[in-house]
């Protein structure tokens, strides 16, 4: 009785033992290929638009990059830097600095040295000997003039001189227009002449100041030639008188020029 249970338990052991093996065996047709599973998407990502399900996603093409052109054939030429604090004009230049500007008006508003001969001429008559050289070293010391005056005058003097002229101011900016002077003097002087005269006028930028009295006794002369030059001056216009004349007159004075716009019988 005994032998018979224990052969039960060793049976149903067994049983036990060979059904787990059983369940995991299978049968496989041979003429039947594996079909490989499809792939799963990942958890939480919807598949591409256009995207077949269980088909692998596409590899991502790689973002494109920007190309430089290079330089273009028809780009405008880049622009001088422009100076801090220069102005610019409507084309977009640069303006001119107030020093280019100032000596440019300068050059405009100065008569040429060429102009300067050919007035003197015109008063003196050309080839007077000793004018060049005269007008030359006034040139060389002043510079160029804004105005002149070209004209005649007329004196005479026993201790009390007199002297009256008349002419035209040719200025470069305002042009022509007559003028007179005057000019009495004091000193040991006498006798009578008759000058042609050609003043060199400097730093007259309104030709109204010029109407004024000029001592001429803060001026020295020159003489080249039988022409005298002097110096006069008020304010900063400077006036220089060249004269040549004929008659007779010894002695010195003291006295000034008046410059007036009509004629005047006074000399004062």
């Amino acid at each position: 009785m005994k032998r018979q249970v224990s052969l039960t338990l060793l049976a149903m052991a067994g049983l036990v033992l060979v059904s787990p093996a059983a369940a995991q065996v299978g049968t496989i047709d041979p003429n039947t290929a594996p079909q490989p599973q499809a792939s799963q998407p990942a958890p939480g990502r919807a598949p591409a638009q256009g995207q077949i399900p269980g088909q692998p996603a596409p590899a991502a093409m790689p973002e494109a990059q920007p190309v430089d052109p290079g330089p273009q054939a028809d780009a405008p030429a880049e622009a001088p830097p422009r100076q801090q604090g220069a102005p610019l004009q409507a084309d977009g230049a640069t303006a001119p600095s107030a020093h280019e500007r100032a000596a440019a008006d300068m050059r405009g508003e100065t008569v040429s040295r060429r102009d300067v001969f050919s007035a003197a001429e015109g008063v003196f008559g050309k080839g007077a000997s000793g004018l060049g050289n005269m007008i030359e070293k006034l040139l060389k010391e002043q510079g160029e003039p804004n105005a002149y005056i070209t004209g005649r005058e007329a004196g005479g003097a026993f201790v009390l001189g007199v002297r009256y002229g008349s002419g035209t101011l040719h200025h470069q900016i305002e042009g022509d227009r007559p003028i007179y002077w005057t000019g009495p003097s004091v000193g040991f002087d006498f006798g009578a002449d008759a000058n042609k005269v050609f003043v060199l006028v400097y730093n007259l930028h309104d030709g109204q100041d010029i109407f004024h009295r000029y001592p001429a006794a803060e001026g020295h002369a020159y003489v080249i030639g039988g022409f005298t030059a002097s110096y006069l001056r008020r304010g900063n216009i400077v006036l220089i008188p060249v004269r040549l004349g004929v008659g007779a007159r010894l002695g010195v004075n003291a006295g000034y020029m008046r410059f007036s716009e009509k004629n005047r019988w006074l000399p004062f």
